[in-house]
């Protein structure tokens, strides 16, 4: 029976796995969408007359994205919840009249994919390890804050012992396995709301895999950011940003602020709720461009958030291997195509690219480790493939010292074998309580 449970608790997608005889394992969730070894960390929430007047019916994962596709305007859909985790100005949101705190949410997605797991949620595991980022995603986080969140969270489900691994330290000791002979690897690992690196130090004394942690670093930026960039460029001009509107004898842009909420998928069911959208609609009545906000407004209230990230996906994806991609999104109207080449999409990118590699450039100086001494690096994360981002490690470390390969399962089969060791507390994090 496996001793412990890796829990990649992830911005974009969720990954658990446990260690089974010399193997890891990733569980599998099977839910009216089908049956996979990850899934999509988001929620869905919608009233259900079968289960009485109060109660709701939650799915998550690709089933919450299914029920919000079928149910438009009857369903609450949130996604990228673990951006909420580090911070204080999120006290919660309302669910059809029932307030949910960070904890809460990820309270009920674990639940749900308990349910999905069936018996492979082993009720006996006696630890859990969950992955936490260096830094976490937003403008001021607050990691202490996060982990008594995580930590209330988890507690809920009666678990001995609640372990928290940095996220490229499991994701570097997964890549260890296959090391041939000790070696000072780095780590990037690339989610959807951070970039994080680790610099470890493996060597094999006894035939037992030892590490010396020699430092780390991370920055609140990855694959969501180069993403609200397309957005920024692509589709807010389409639907307003940069318009004007009279204001009296005055003529005044359309404020920014708008923008930035449509920008993020995990605040645009928030955004449809809140005061500032009403307030967005007042200024049609005054826009010189009123059409334009017209199409926002449309967006939001038939829930296009989702639809219009897999199109951004879509074409983000195509620049990974073409100079130039086709994006299309028909409830944009006049603005629904526009081809992107990639260079346009690394101009805009431009200042993320800095930021990530002042944090690869954090932990090499803090460590006084000079890019001759490292030995691998490897990449992990979906954002690892973006050309651009390539090209900053080889141009730093060259090509062949450079590693890919279990983009979406290293950190969680890294959690998990870091569970099954006697030694797990030299590996471990404190919570900061």
């Amino acid at each position: 029976m496996a001793q412990a449970l890796g829990l990649d608790f992830g911005t974009t997608n969720t990954v658990l796995a446990t260690v089974s005889g010399n193997a890891t394992q990733s569980m599998h969730f099977s839910s009216s969408t089908g049956t996979s070894d990850s899934m999509r960390t988001a929620l869905s929430f919608m009233k259900d007359r079968q289960l009485g007047a109060a109660a709701l019916k939650v799915e998550a994962g690709q089933a919450a994205i299914q029920q919000f596709i079928d149910n438009p305007g009857d369903c609450r859909f949130l996604q990228s919840i673990k951006t909420f985790a580090a911070s204080a100005l999120f006290q919660g949101t309302i669910v059809f009249a029932r307030r949910y705190e960070f904890e809460d949410l990820m309270e009920v997605f674990l639940t749900r994919l308990k349910h999905y797991a069936g018996e492979e949620w082993d009720a006996g595991v006696k630890r859990i390890v969950a992955g936490r980022p260096v830094h976490f995603a937003g403008a001021n986080p607050d990691a202490g804050l996060a982990m008594r969140r995580y930590n209330e969270a988890l507690s809920r489900f009666g678990f001995p012992e609640i372990h928290y691994v940095y996220e490229p330290v499991a994701a570097a000791f997964y890549f260890a396995q296959n090391l041939k002979k000790d070696a000072t690897v780095l780590v990037a690992d690339f989610g959807g709301g951070t970039t994080d690196y680790s610099l470890i130090r493996f060597e094999t004394k006894g035939g037992r895999l030892q590490a010396t942690p020699i430092g780390y670093s991370g920055v609140g930026v990855a694959g969501d950011h180069f993403d609200y960039r397309m957005i920024d460029n692509i589709v807010a001009p389409v639907i307003g940003k940069g318009s004007h509107f009279k204001s009296f004898d005055k003529v005044l842009e359309v404020p920014s602020n708008y923008y930035s909420s449509f920008g993020r998928w995990n605040l645009l069911s928030i955004f449809k709720t809140s005061r500032e959208f009403e307030d967005l609609k007042k200024l049609v009545r005054t826009a010189l461009e009123p059409e334009k906000l017209e199409t926002f407004i449309d967006l939001v209230d038939h829930d296009e958030g989702y639809p219009l990230y897999q199109s951004v996906s879509r074409t983000k994806m195509a620049l990974s291997s073409a100079e130039e991609a086709l994006f299309e999104f028909a409830p944009l109207g006049a603005g629904a195509r526009r081809v992107v080449r990639r260079s346009e999409f690394e101009s805009w990118i431009a200042e993320d690219l800095t930021r990530i590699e002042a944090a690869l450039d954090d932990v090499l100086v803090t460590t006084n480790t000079p890019t001759s001494q490292i030995d691998k690096v490897f990449l992990t994360g979906g954002t690892s493939f973006v050309p651009a981002v390539r090209r900053l490690f080889e141009d730093r470390f060259g090509h062949k010292r450079i590693e890919t390969g279990g983009e979406l399962l290293s950190i969680a089969h890294g959690l998990a074998m870091i569970g099954e060791r006697d030694d797990i507390e030299e590996w471990t994090v404190k919570a900061q309580m």
